[in-house]
Protein backbone atom coordinates (compact mmCIF):
# COMPACT_ATOMS: atom_id res chain seq x y z
CA UNK A 1 0.00 0.00 0.00
CA UNK A 2 1.37 3.41 -0.95
CA UNK A 3 2.18 5.83 1.82
CA UNK A 4 -0.15 8.75 2.52
CA UNK A 5 0.98 12.19 1.46
CA UNK A 6 2.24 14.55 4.12
CA UNK A 7 -0.25 17.06 5.48
CA UNK A 8 1.36 19.92 3.53
CA UNK A 9 1.55 17.90 0.31
CA UNK A 10 -2.06 16.83 0.59
CA UNK A 11 -3.23 20.40 1.20
CA UNK A 12 -1.24 21.50 -1.85
CA UNK A 13 -2.97 18.75 -3.85
CA UNK A 14 -6.38 20.04 -2.80
CA UNK A 15 -5.49 23.63 -3.62
CA UNK A 16 -4.21 22.58 -7.04
CA UNK A 17 -7.68 21.22 -7.83
CA UNK A 18 -9.06 24.71 -7.31
CA UNK A 19 -6.29 26.32 -9.31
CA UNK A 20 -7.13 24.12 -12.27
CA UNK A 21 -10.90 23.55 -12.00
CA UNK A 22 -12.67 26.27 -10.00
CA UNK A 23 -15.46 28.05 -11.83
CA UNK A 24 -13.83 31.49 -11.68
CA UNK A 25 -12.26 30.37 -14.96
CA UNK A 26 -15.59 29.69 -16.67
CA UNK A 27 -16.39 31.96 -19.65
CA UNK A 28 -19.70 33.04 -18.09
CA UNK A 29 -18.04 34.43 -14.99
CA UNK A 30 -15.42 36.20 -17.06
CA UNK A 31 -18.22 37.75 -19.10
CA UNK A 32 -20.14 38.75 -15.98
CA UNK A 33 -17.20 40.24 -14.13
CA UNK A 34 -16.02 42.24 -17.15
CA UNK A 35 -19.40 43.88 -17.68
CA UNK A 36 -20.16 41.87 -20.81
CA UNK A 37 -23.47 40.36 -19.68
CA UNK A 38 -26.76 41.76 -20.89
CA UNK A 39 -29.45 42.53 -18.35
CA UNK A 40 -31.28 39.34 -19.33
CA UNK A 41 -28.13 37.29 -18.77
CA UNK A 42 -27.61 38.83 -15.34
CA UNK A 43 -31.20 38.01 -14.42
CA UNK A 44 -30.79 34.43 -15.66
CA UNK A 45 -27.69 34.06 -13.49
CA UNK A 46 -29.47 35.42 -10.41
CA UNK A 47 -32.43 33.05 -10.91
CA UNK A 48 -30.31 29.95 -11.41
CA UNK A 49 -27.73 30.70 -8.74
CA UNK A 50 -30.57 31.12 -6.25
CA UNK A 51 -31.36 27.43 -6.60
CA UNK A 52 -27.84 26.59 -5.46
CA UNK A 53 -27.97 29.09 -2.60
CA UNK A 54 -31.30 27.76 -1.38
CA UNK A 55 -30.07 24.16 -1.30
CA UNK A 56 -26.86 24.83 0.65
CA UNK A 57 -28.58 24.85 4.09
CA UNK A 58 -30.51 21.73 3.05
CA UNK A 59 -27.20 20.08 2.20
CA UNK A 60 -25.73 21.13 5.55
CA UNK A 61 -28.79 19.89 7.44
CA UNK A 62 -28.45 16.52 5.71
CA UNK A 63 -24.79 16.42 6.71
CA UNK A 64 -25.52 17.29 10.34
CA UNK A 65 -28.21 14.61 10.57
CA UNK A 66 -25.53 11.97 10.04
CA UNK A 67 -23.04 13.21 12.66
CA UNK A 68 -22.79 11.42 16.01
CA UNK A 69 -20.35 13.90 17.58
CA UNK A 70 -22.19 16.84 19.23
CA UNK A 71 -19.10 19.06 18.96
CA UNK A 72 -18.93 18.58 15.21
CA UNK A 73 -22.67 19.25 14.88
CA UNK A 74 -22.27 22.48 16.86
CA UNK A 75 -19.37 23.58 14.69
CA UNK A 76 -21.23 22.89 11.46
CA UNK A 77 -24.67 24.28 12.25
CA UNK A 78 -23.55 27.92 12.01
CA UNK A 79 -23.41 27.36 8.25
CA UNK A 80 -27.16 26.84 8.17
CA UNK A 81 -27.74 30.04 10.07
CA UNK A 82 -25.37 31.91 7.75
CA UNK A 83 -27.70 31.07 4.86
CA UNK A 84 -31.11 30.86 6.52
CA UNK A 85 -30.57 33.70 8.98
CA UNK A 86 -32.21 33.92 12.41
CA UNK A 87 -34.58 36.11 14.35
CA UNK A 88 -31.67 38.45 15.05
CA UNK A 89 -29.87 38.55 11.71
CA UNK A 90 -30.41 38.30 8.00
CA UNK A 91 -29.04 35.29 6.15
CA UNK A 92 -27.49 34.75 2.76
CA UNK A 93 -30.72 33.64 1.09
CA UNK A 94 -32.43 36.91 2.02
CA UNK A 95 -29.42 38.85 0.75
CA UNK A 96 -29.61 36.97 -2.54
CA UNK A 97 -33.27 37.89 -2.92
CA UNK A 98 -32.31 41.54 -2.37
CA UNK A 99 -29.94 41.14 -5.30
CA UNK A 100 -32.81 39.65 -7.31
CA UNK A 101 -34.95 42.67 -6.54
CA UNK A 102 -32.11 45.03 -7.46
CA UNK A 103 -31.83 43.49 -10.93
CA UNK A 104 -35.58 43.88 -11.44
CA UNK A 105 -36.84 40.41 -10.56
CA UNK A 106 -39.80 39.59 -8.34
CA UNK A 107 -38.22 37.89 -5.29
CA UNK A 108 -41.25 35.62 -4.95
CA UNK A 109 -40.76 34.40 -8.50
CA UNK A 110 -37.08 33.71 -7.87
CA UNK A 111 -37.80 31.91 -4.60
CA UNK A 112 -40.36 29.71 -6.36
CA UNK A 113 -37.50 28.31 -8.54
CA UNK A 114 -40.00 27.87 -11.39
CA UNK A 115 -37.66 29.14 -14.08
CA UNK A 116 -34.53 27.28 -13.03
CA UNK A 117 -32.72 25.37 -15.78
CA UNK A 118 -32.92 21.58 -15.66
CA UNK A 119 -29.12 21.48 -15.84
CA UNK A 120 -28.91 23.63 -12.72
CA UNK A 121 -31.35 21.40 -10.86
CA UNK A 122 -29.55 18.22 -11.83
CA UNK A 123 -26.15 19.54 -10.76
CA UNK A 124 -27.30 21.01 -7.44
CA UNK A 125 -29.49 18.04 -6.53
CA UNK A 126 -26.55 15.73 -7.28
CA UNK A 127 -24.48 17.72 -4.77
CA UNK A 128 -27.13 17.45 -2.03
CA UNK A 129 -27.43 13.72 -2.72
CA UNK A 130 -23.64 13.35 -2.59
CA UNK A 131 -23.42 14.97 0.84
CA UNK A 132 -26.37 12.95 2.12
CA UNK A 133 -24.97 9.59 0.99
CA UNK A 134 -21.16 9.69 0.97
CA UNK A 135 -18.86 9.10 3.97
CA UNK A 136 -18.45 12.15 6.20
CA UNK A 137 -14.89 12.78 5.03
CA UNK A 138 -15.95 12.99 1.39
CA UNK A 139 -19.04 15.02 2.23
CA UNK A 140 -16.96 17.56 4.10
CA UNK A 141 -14.19 17.61 1.50
CA UNK A 142 -16.74 18.56 -1.15
CA UNK A 143 -17.37 21.81 0.73
CA UNK A 144 -13.75 22.90 0.37
CA UNK A 145 -14.44 24.84 -2.80
CA UNK A 146 -14.91 27.58 -0.18
CA UNK A 147 -11.11 27.79 -0.14
CA UNK A 148 -11.29 29.42 -3.54
CA UNK A 149 -14.42 31.53 -3.02
CA UNK A 150 -12.89 34.74 -1.55
CA UNK A 151 -10.99 35.36 -4.78
CA UNK A 152 -14.10 35.08 -6.96
CA UNK A 153 -16.17 37.19 -4.55
CA UNK A 154 -13.52 39.92 -4.57
CA UNK A 155 -13.43 39.91 -8.37
CA UNK A 156 -17.22 39.88 -8.54
CA UNK A 157 -17.68 42.78 -6.13
CA UNK A 158 -15.23 44.92 -8.10
CA UNK A 159 -16.65 43.92 -11.48
CA UNK A 160 -20.29 44.42 -10.57
CA UNK A 161 -19.66 47.81 -8.96
CA UNK A 162 -17.68 48.98 -11.96
CA UNK A 163 -19.94 47.79 -14.75
CA UNK A 164 -23.58 47.50 -13.60
CA UNK A 165 -26.01 50.19 -12.46
CA UNK A 166 -27.84 47.82 -10.09
CA UNK A 167 -24.72 47.15 -8.04
CA UNK A 168 -24.35 48.97 -4.75
CA UNK A 169 -23.48 48.18 -1.14
CA UNK A 170 -26.94 46.81 -0.42
CA UNK A 171 -27.53 44.76 -3.56
CA UNK A 172 -24.19 42.94 -3.41
CA UNK A 173 -24.19 42.43 0.35
CA UNK A 174 -24.26 38.64 -0.13
CA UNK A 175 -20.78 38.60 -1.62
CA UNK A 176 -19.36 41.08 0.87
CA UNK A 177 -20.64 39.01 3.79
CA UNK A 178 -19.16 35.80 2.38
CA UNK A 179 -15.70 37.40 2.55
CA UNK A 180 -15.92 37.12 6.34
CA UNK A 181 -18.02 33.95 6.61
CA UNK A 182 -16.15 31.68 4.20
CA UNK A 183 -12.69 31.88 5.82
CA UNK A 184 -13.93 30.58 9.18
CA UNK A 185 -15.72 27.71 7.44
CA UNK A 186 -12.62 26.91 5.40
CA UNK A 187 -10.33 26.92 8.42
CA UNK A 188 -12.49 24.39 10.23
CA UNK A 189 -13.33 22.18 7.25
CA UNK A 190 -9.81 22.05 5.87
CA UNK A 191 -8.29 21.19 9.24
CA UNK A 192 -10.85 18.41 9.76
CA UNK A 193 -10.22 16.91 6.32
CA UNK A 194 -6.44 17.08 6.75
CA UNK A 195 -6.73 15.41 10.16
CA UNK A 196 -9.02 12.59 9.01
CA UNK A 197 -7.62 11.84 5.56
CA UNK A 198 -4.81 9.83 7.15
CA UNK A 199 -4.36 7.18 4.46
CA UNK A 200 -3.69 7.54 0.76
CA UNK A 201 -7.04 5.92 0.03
CA UNK A 202 -8.87 8.52 2.12
CA UNK A 203 -6.83 11.33 0.57
CA UNK A 204 -7.75 10.10 -2.89
CA UNK A 205 -11.43 9.98 -1.91
CA UNK A 206 -11.33 13.50 -0.47
CA UNK A 207 -9.61 14.87 -3.56
CA UNK A 208 -12.20 13.16 -5.77
CA UNK A 209 -14.98 14.72 -3.68
CA UNK A 210 -13.54 18.19 -4.13
CA UNK A 211 -13.17 17.54 -7.87
CA UNK A 212 -16.81 16.46 -7.99
CA UNK A 213 -17.87 19.75 -6.37
CA UNK A 214 -15.92 21.80 -8.90
CA UNK A 215 -17.78 19.84 -11.59
CA UNK A 216 -21.10 20.74 -9.94
CA UNK A 217 -20.25 24.44 -10.03
CA UNK A 218 -18.88 24.29 -13.58
CA UNK A 219 -21.90 22.36 -14.86
CA UNK A 220 -24.28 25.02 -13.59
CA UNK A 221 -22.47 27.65 -15.60
CA UNK A 222 -22.32 25.43 -18.68
CA UNK A 223 -26.12 25.17 -18.58
CA UNK A 224 -26.46 28.92 -18.08
CA UNK A 225 -24.03 29.81 -20.86
CA UNK A 226 -25.65 27.42 -23.34
CA UNK A 227 -29.17 28.70 -22.62
CA UNK A 228 -28.57 32.44 -22.46
CA UNK A 229 -25.24 33.21 -24.16
CA UNK A 230 -24.11 30.74 -26.82
CA UNK A 231 -25.93 29.24 -28.65
CA UNK A 232 -28.72 30.85 -26.62
CA UNK A 233 -30.97 27.82 -26.77
CA UNK A 234 -33.36 28.07 -23.82
CA UNK A 235 -34.75 24.63 -22.96
CA UNK A 236 -38.46 24.01 -22.35
CA UNK A 237 -39.67 25.17 -18.95
CA UNK A 238 -36.74 27.46 -18.24
CA UNK A 239 -37.01 31.18 -17.56
CA UNK A 240 -37.71 33.32 -20.59
CA UNK A 241 -36.51 36.94 -20.58
CA UNK A 242 -39.31 39.18 -19.41
CA UNK A 243 -40.82 36.65 -17.01
CA UNK A 244 -40.90 37.17 -13.26
CA UNK A 245 -40.26 40.90 -13.38
CA UNK A 246 -40.76 43.14 -10.37
CA UNK A 247 -43.73 45.45 -10.62
CA UNK A 248 -42.57 48.88 -9.60
CA UNK A 249 -45.04 51.57 -8.51
CA UNK A 250 -45.08 54.86 -10.36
Amino acid sequence: MSKAQSRDAFEARLRKIGDERYHDKHPFHRLLHSGGCTHDQVQAWVINRYYYQSRIPMKDAAFISRIDDPALRRAWRSRIEDHDGSAEKEGGIARWLRLAEAVGLDPDYVASTRGVLAGTRFAVDAYVHFVREKPLLEAMASSLTEMFAPKIHTERIAGLLEHYDFANKDSIAYFQKRLSEAPKDVAFGLAWVLDHANTLEKQDAAAAALTFKTDVLWSQLDALHSAYVDPGRIPPGAWQPGEGQLERSG
